[in-house]
């Protein structure tokens, strides 16, 4: 039985049944990596720190699969006595599996934090959360950890979980499922989407969620909107609605309308980061799916470059009939084939697209109307990314707008080296804020 659509869906289903804990001085711990997404939502919700709990089993021995304890962060050091008493390990044997197994910890924590320091969580309620409880062992081994590591009140949150895993889960003070179906078979069965999730993608949801700790007008923060939408793209003769999410600071000046590409979402986290950069920046952001998840299961939509630019069109055309966008300069920034429909889109919009960003993106797919274009146009292409690259220059060589071409390091398709999606978000900051931010000349 699918109860969720992906661990987004999820997350927010989760972060309503959590709402009472807001204001109780929340710190959100995520599970990596597939708790993360989940929990980020969460913090999102509570306006709560957002951090990871790392755990590492301590296995017996001569039985890894045996857990007779388990590490975190900050020395925390939780052992089975029973287990260690009834197998007999020695005391040094324990140590030397401890040593090994905090060299495998702090590997992935430096991974995945990427040099910020743990949040402390004395005195704080944890909330610890993870995509789903199978069997309860590491969630178990996560809130005795929290606890070690000085939390008054631990919080176990899960969206789905067997009913007697959920009663026997003592480690926590309280636990919050959304769901506990009769049938339980897996975590990933009650998930439309239940895709892999990875390091750089957990390290991007960080990022995004310590840039949101920082109010971007702490004057006028309570007047900002912040909303998921539902925008109508179908017209007249065909009603077909979209999700989205608006940001807008106030006062509003340029709004940044994001373009997917194939395979990914208004919740692909590397939008979501270059999302944050921009709101940092003053500008406002509007990510948003072109296609509905019926259109989806149909692969043809997603290459239909034509179809795409029209959804964007009609986004643009929503978002300029908002009174508090209806003067906004707007840019798009378009990824993959999305970074065709936005030039296509461009194409057709003339002077109301201030500017373009396309990040490894296909303009050559837009090809018939890339002349057409007349804003100020941005191509990012890794320099690893070698086949796109010459598509990129060619695609440039038709434009005849103002633009530049910006090649990223050794990066590829995805920019998933280290440093590289950072560049990514800075050039297109720089972009859009001289081109929808600066005052234009007088005369």
């Amino acid at each position: 039985m699918t109860l969720f659509a992906d661990r987004v869906d999820a997350g927010r289903a989760l972060a309503r049944l959590l709402e009472p804990l807001r204001g109780q001085g929340v710190v959100v711990l995520g599970l990596p990596r597939g708790g993360v997404p989940v929990a980020y939502e969460v913090a999102q919700t509570l306006g709560a720190p957002l951090d990871v709990i790392v755990v590492r089993k301590l296995g017996v021995p001569f039985q890894p699969e045996l857990a007779m304890g388990a590490i975190g962060e900050g020395g925390a050091r939780v052992l089975d006595h029973h287990v260690l008493t009834s197998v007999g390990v020695p005391e040094d044997d324990v140590a030397e599996v401890e040593r090994r197994e905090r060299i495998e910890l702090d590997s992935r924590v430096a991974r995945l934090r990427s040099g910020r320091a743990r949040v402390d969580l004395t005195g704080r309620v944890a909330v610890v959360v993870d995509d789903g409880i199978a069997t309860g062992s590491t969630m178990r081994v996560a809130c005795t950890v929290a606890r070690s590591l000085g939390a008054a009140r631990v919080v176990a949150a899960v969206p789905v979980a067997p009913a007697d895993v959920v009663q026997d889960l003592r480690e926590a003070d309280e636990v919050v499922c959304v769901a506990t179906p009769r049938t339980f078979r897996a975590v990933g069965a009650h998930y439309r989407d239940f895709s892999s999730t990875t390091d750089d993608e957990v390290v991007l949801l960080l990022d995004a969620a310590a840039a949101r700790a920082v109010p971007l007008h702490p004057c006028t923060a309570g007047t900002d909107a912040d909303e998921d939408v539902v925008i109508p793209v179908g017209g007249p003769a065909r009603s077909v609605t979209v999700g989205a999410h608006l940001y807008l600071p106030e006062p509003a000046v340029g709004v940044v309308v994001f373009a997917h590409g194939s395979g990914s979402s208004r919740h692909s986290p590397r939008n979501r980061y270059v999302a944050e950069v921009l709101r940092e920046a003053g500008l406002g952001t509007l990510l948003l799916d072109l296609l509905s998840p019926e259109e989806e299961l149909d692969r043809s939509n997603v290459f239909d470059v034509e179809l795409l630019a029209g959804r964007l069109v009609a986004a643009t055309r929503w978002l300029q009939g908002r009174p508090d966008a209806a003067s906004c300069r707007i840019g798009y920034f378009g990824a993959s084939t999305g970074a065709a429909a936005a030039l296509w889109a461009a194409a057709g919009l003339g002077a109301e697209i201030s500017a373009v960003v396309s990040r490894g993106g296909r303009p050559d797919l837009a090809r018939a109307r890339l002349a057409e274009v007349r804003a100020p146009t941005l191509l990012i292409v890794g320099g690893a990314d070698t086949a796109v690259l010459d598509l990129n220059r060619q695609a440039a060589a038709l434009l005849r707008c103002p633009q530049a071409l910006a090649v990223v390091g050794c990066a590829t398709h995805l920019f998933e080296e280290p440093g590289a999606l950072d560049e990514v978000a800075a050039l297109a900051r720089d972009w859009f804020t001289a081109h929808l931010l600066r005052i234009p000349p007088s005369g």
